[in-house]
This record gives structure tokens, sequence and C-alpha cells, in this order.
């Protein structure tokens, strides 16, 4: 006879918001309890506070939390929305693909803290490399758009 073994199923979540430069490998990063509307204008200010002397155009998915009314976007900053279903056209999904395949894969986490660690060095180690940034990022459709607004 196989012994039963009672198990509670909990899921906790944290969620990571990052946007790159492909122009220059820059990687801006938050690690945040929840998403929402709230999150992501807090995330984008602190994007547009990182770089008060640039326009910052964001190219995103159209995410519930992306397009909410309530949703404040900086002076400083534009959104633009990518078409619904192209994840193949939005460069943040191979930052996600980066950092599964690297910090993630073969790892088993004891709770939701030590995954909140894991993810906060990935994504430290991943500021830090801008060349490897730029290659994971720097699809033609984007580098190849002038930087200089006439």
């Amino acid at each position: 006879m196989r012994p039963v073994v009672g198990a509670r199923v909990q899921r906790k979540f944290l969620y990571a918001f990052a946007a790159v430069s492909p122009h220059d490998g820059v990687l801006d990063s938050l690690v945040l309890p929840w998403v929402n509307a709230e999150t992501m204008t807090l995330f984008l200010a602190t994007v547009a506070e990182r770089h008060p002397e640039e326009f910052i155009v964001m190219v995103m998915d159209q995410a519930g939390w992306h397009l909410a009314g309530d949703l404040v976007v900086p002076e400083n900053m534009r959104l633009v929305y990518l078409p619904p279903y192209s994840p193949e056209l939005n460069p943040a999904e191979h930052l996600w693909d980066f950092l599964r395949e690297n910090h993630f894969a073969n790892t088993v986490s004891r709770d939701l803290d030590a995954v909140e660690e894991t993810l906060a060095q990935g994504l430290r180690e991943m500021e830090a490399d801008l060349p490897r940034m730029q290659k994971l990022t720097g699809f033609n459709w984007i580098t190849s758009i002038s930087l200089n607004a006439d």
C-alpha cells in the first residue's frame, strides 16, 4: 500500500519589472510584491527619475496594468504598445528567458525570500552586463530607429 502524505498547495508571488535600452544596454529593474497600475506607475517613475535628461520611448505589451486608465506616465516618457499576442517583438521577453536559463534552471528554492534573492542577484548581474543586454534586446527594428528627433 502506498502511503498518503497530506500537502497543502500554497502559492506566493512576486513580480519583476524591467526595461532595457537596446541602444546602450542600460537595464532598470524593480522587484515588487504585486502588479497593478500603482506598481507600474512606480516603475515608470523610477525609470524616468534614473534618466531625467532623456526622453524615453517605452515599448511594451498590452498587459492589463500597462493599459490601466489610472496609469501615470512621466513627462519624459511615451508608451508605445506592441500588437496583441506578439511576444516575439518584445525585447523584455529575452530578458526573462535569460534570467530563467541562467539563474533559475535546475534549482529549488526553500521559500519566496530565496527566489527573490536569486531574482535580485540575477537582475543586478544583468544590469552590470551592458553588452549582453544590447545583444539580447537589440532587435533590428529597434536599433534602426533614429534617436534624433527633428
